[in-house]
């Protein structure tokens, strides 16, 4: 089994909220931030992410994400499993099924990352 990632905390966040475009970012930012981005790299868990802020009350159940996306359900779990490392999600376990939602924060920080510096 490969080793998992170490979850990213919205507070690891406040190191790499400079714009990349501002300056030489330092290698543990850039580290954090191509993590990020390559949890984003596939379709279908920009598609998850969009189906979880679109659900109501912006949270969404594991069974619920199956069949929008065309997938089985341990498939599903691993995308999201990837997208809770970058912490780009969080999870939370109700009884059987896990539940999760959208890192807001952590989604406006990393936009934040990529905006223009001020000249």
């Amino acid at each position: 089994m490969a080793p998992s990632l170490p979850v990213i905390q919205p507070s690891d966040l406040a190191a790499c909220c400079a714009p990349v475009t501002g300056g030489l970012v330092s290698d543990a930012t850039a580290e954090l931030l191509a993590r990020m981005f390559k949890a984003l790299g596939d379709p279908t868990r920009v598609k998850l992410l969009s189906l979880i802020a679109a659900a109501p009350g912006g949270e969404a159940c594991i069974c619920d994400l199956t069949e929008p996306v065309g997938l089985s359900q341990p498939t599903v779990s691993h995308h999201m499993r990837l997208l809770v490392e970058a912490g780009l999600a969080t999870r939370e376990q109700r009884g059987r099924w896990a539940y999760y939602r959208v890192a807001p924060d952590v989604l406006r920080s990393l936009a934040a990352a990529l905006a223009p510096g001020a000249d």
